[in-house]
């Protein structure tokens, strides 16, 4: 049975939930400026966002089965000091190598809080319930990419790229004192309800072994790696491409997270008339259709103002898929909360982390972006149209 929970709640949340979008999307339109003072081209700066994804993969797979076996609290705050003090190194980084190295870490750390999340969903709410809950979080925290790249170019009007990683830093100082009032002290030490003494392997083994909730993995990983295949050349397809300014990069970029809060809103009203599931997959259908229209702009050399409406809609789609895809995931799981989180998480940043590092070994063309976007996509009508749909909802 759910739990009653305070408004304050999925606000909490969804500013934990925040840390990793904006330590993706703030230094966007910094690029150029980190590539001329560390003497290296701008695909070697993507490169730092692709293993940011990667970092925050490994943090998952550690934080959730260690968050079921000491709880929550204790990894929350030992990700965010992680965090904290990455992000200091990498405003020091005077190399490339140091800026990767310190990336790795404030990565490591970051997906330590945010696999939390919806272990800590788990714990409080079941169903419909968690699937709306999730859309909460996902309406607060949807801002977070929408302003972002606007916070990073304000930053620079005044400072530097480095003034961007010390405010981060502040950021993680100021969610330890908020999760711990508004989230941590009202929850169980380990909602997952795993035995202390099982191993690692034995969790994920268990997890495993729930083979209908094994479809959603796929699912976050390819849907999510249409939109981070989308960040990571975000900056060379609006300020190259089609040559736009660092501000007009911002008012672009977040335009798709309109489309994103657009998207979820709609999902709260369809959650009183559909299951998670039927959502689901209607979402998923509008991202196939968005990378499709943009294949088309893209073959026929469509101008900016008809490409933007295709990839708001092929962006935005995520607003609808992430809670469902959670919802429909973590109900299989009333134990091993934790880690099965880790799983979807890692599946989710693992998976597309190494699909963007790769998309950078690809020649920086839009063709070359669009196709990789449209074949994450169509793996995903793939598992929906053999696999999802057959499948039951979990009693």
């Amino acid at each position: 049975m759910s739990r009653p929970y305070p408004v304050t709640l999925p606000v909490v949340l969804a500013l934990a939930m925040a840390l990793g979008p904006l330590s993706v999307d703030a230094y966007l339109p910094a690029f150029p400026r980190m590539a001329e003072a560390l003497g290296v081209e701008i695909s070697e700066i993507a490169r730092s966002l692709s293993i940011y994804v990667f970092g925050l993969a490994i943090g998952q797979l550690v934080g959730g089965p260690l968050s079921d076996a000491i709880g929550r609290a204790r990894v929350m705050y030992l990700g965010l000091l992680i965090f904290m003090v990455a992000c200091l190194g990498v405003s020091s980084s005077e190399s490339i190598s140091a800026l990767l190295g310190w990336r790795a870490l404030q990565a490591f750390g970051g997906g330590c809080v945010a696999v939390l999340v919806p272990a800590l969903v788990r714990d409080r709410v079941h169903g419909a319930d968690a699937a709306k809950l999730f859309s909460m979080i996902g309406l607060i925290m949807v801002v977070a990419p929408g302003v972002a790249p606007s916070i990073g170019s304000a930053i620079l009007a005044v400072g530097s790229w480095h003034t961007i990683f010390q405010l981060l830093a502040v950021y993680a100082v100021c969610l330890a004192p908020l999760t711990y009032f508004f989230v941590l002290r009202q929850s169980p030490r380990n909602g997952g309800g795993a035995a202390p003494a099982e191993s690692l392997w034995q969790r994920y083994k268990a997890v495993f072994a729930i083979t209908p909730a094994l479809p959603f993995l796929f699912l976050q990983a390819f849907a999510f790696s249409v939109m981070m295949l989308f960040i990571t050349h975000a900056s060379f397809i609006y300020q190259e491409h089609f040559g736009h300014s660092e501000s007009v990069f911002a008012l672009m970029f977040g335009a798709n997270i309109v489309m994103m809060l657009i998207a979820n809103l709609t999902n709260r009203v369809l959650l009183n008339r559909f299951s998670s599931r039927q959502i689901l997959c209607g979402f998923l259908v509008l991202q196939f259709a968005g990378c499709l229209l943009l294949a088309i702009m893209t073959a026929t050399g469509a101008p900016v103002w008809l490409f933007l409406p295709a990839m708001m809609l092929t962006v935005g789609a995520q607003g609808g898929v992430v809670p469902n895809n959670q919802a429909c995931f973590m109900e299989y799981f009333d134990r091993h909360g934790g880690t099965a989180a880790s799983l979807l998480g890692a599946a989710q940043f693992g998976i597309a982390g190494a699909l963007s590092a790769l998309s950078t070994l690809l020649p920086e063309t839009l063709p070359s972006v669009i196709a990789a976007m449209f074949a994450c996509s169509l793996v995903c009508m793939v598992i929906v149209m053999a696999v999802v749909r057959p499948f039951r909802d979990p009693a």
